[in-house]
């Protein structure tokens, strides 16, 4: 979230910068409406002093004998008039904090331009896909005649888009999970956490996901309770700083969990929801870091490089892209994609976002540290994702394929499953 009155100060700058993400301010409407809360709270402001001068005046008159009738008939009206005023204020503060929470943040000027994917920046390429001399089976397929994946059951279940792995593909899924906490936890630095994977209204509205994005997700409603299933770690590992004053010498921050995610999806469609690509629910490493707003940049280089060495360890093909400006998140200024070769589509898809979001969740969150002065301010916020266990899987199975219907799984996998091969018939072999 943006403080309004320093988005009036850039002026059109603000607006030059918001329209390069499709975003048009309306300074004159949000300076009016500052405007007018400042006018309110002045107007408080004197009333409120007005009643002690009053109260004082009806205290001194009675003392020395004279009629106080007048007094008290301005005070009770002061009193009125206050009540008045400060509903005024604060129904003209919710209505400024209602827009503040619907304008996103400011795209770096290092953002290309552009609304979409089209217009992403290929920033490097990472090992070779692999050449096949057969014609390469989708992730779908190959999980399926091995036996690892069962969509039929999953929809029987819960409807499309759900999972069901079994035998050595759920074991694959718990190797995958614990191949990435234990680089972040053991080469990278980051504290691993388990929290809660249902979060209140505020704390979905801290990191950015609330008011905008509410049908992409999953509420329950218990008698008078609200609560989301989380879209993602980065919402309570983010929020478990929420109204609190870092010491400056804990930061940076580098924090990670392993959860599920839960996403309605609202319309998408198509090749993406087949498989393990785009479901409802699905499991997710997470990395967050909370740092110093001077220290992000060189934070945000570091988080792309622990998500990258994800997929090194698994021997997969990717790639790197600055999204557009026009393609960024809502609260982000900055993101990276990382992109894993899919052969069984000849193209690289989407396995990892590792934004910058600057000090706009920490403003929404109340996230704060200590300056050099000594007084309260924000700190700045990162996430990136550290991997999704399905898409990995899925690229797993898909660059490590044989032409006998076997998977070949990178060496590093060997340690957590005790294999090393997936025959075609789903059974695990050493070989």
């Amino acid at each position: 979230m943006h403080n309004a009155r320093a988005l009036i100060d850039m002026g059109d700058e603000a607006v030059r910068r918001l329209a390069r993400r499709g975003y048009t301010l309306d300074l004159p409407a949000l300076e009016a409406l500052q405007s007018r809360r400042t006018q309110s709270v002045r107007h408080a402001d004197e009333l409120r002093a007005e009643s002690k001068r009053v109260a004082k005046e009806v205290q001194q008159t009675a003392k020395q004998g004279g009629d106080t009738a007048k007094l008290k008939e301005r005070a009770r009206e002061l009193k009125d008039e206050i009540r008045s005023t400060e509903a005024e204020q604060q129904q003209l503060e919710d209505e400024l904090r209602d827009l503040m929470l619907t304008i996103p943040n400011l795209p770096s000027d290092d953002a290309p331009e552009g609304d979409s994917e089209d217009f992403a920046v290929e920033v490097r390429r990472v090992g070779t896909p692999p050449a096949f001399s057969f014609e390469p089976k989708d992730h779908v397929d190959l999980g399926e005649a091995t036996g690892l994946l069962d969509f039929a059951r999953a929809t029987k279940l819960s409807g499309p888009r759900f999972s069901v792995l079994r035998g050595v593909g759920a074991a694959l899924e718990r190797a995958l999970a614990t191949l990435f906490l234990d680089l972040h936890t053991q080469r990278h630095g980051y504290i691993e956490h388990s929290v809660p994977y249902l979060v209140t209204r505020k704390t979905m509205t801290g990191t950015g996901q609330l008011p905008k994005f509410e049908e992409d997700l999953f509420a329950t409603r218990v008698a008078d309770r609200e609560l989301f299933l989380i879209p993602t770690a980065e919402v309570p590992l983010t929020n478990l700083y929420a109204d609190e004053i870092i010491p400056a010498d804990e930061l940076p921050l580098a924090l990670t969990a392993h959860t599920p995610c839960f996403r309605s999806e609202a319309g998408s469609y198509g090749r993406d929801t087949r498989g393990l690509i785009r479901q409802h629910q699905f499991d997710k490493v997470e990395m967050v870091r909370i740092c110093a707003p001077e220290d992000s940049r060189a934070e945000f280089e570091k988080m792309i490089s622990h998500a990258e060495a994800c997929l090194k360890e698994l021997d997969l093909a990717y790639r790197v892209l600055t999204l557009a400006a026009g393609d960024t998140g809502f609260s982000a200024q900055l993101t990276y994609d990382l992109e894993v070769w899919l052969p069984s589509q000849n193209t690289y898809r989407e396995i990892s976002s590792v934004s910058d979001f600057g000090t706009f969740q920490a403003r929404r969150a109340n996230i704060r540290t200590r300056g050099d002065d000594g007084k309260p301010t924000l700190v700045a916020t990162l996430n990136g994702s550290g991997l999704p266990i399905g898409r990995t899987l899925a690229a797993v199975l898909e660059q490590h394929q044989q032409q006998d219907g076997s998977i070949l799984l990178p060496e590093s996998l060997v340690k957590y499953l005790g294999f090393r091969r997936i025959k075609a018939d789903g059974t695990p072999s050493e070989a």
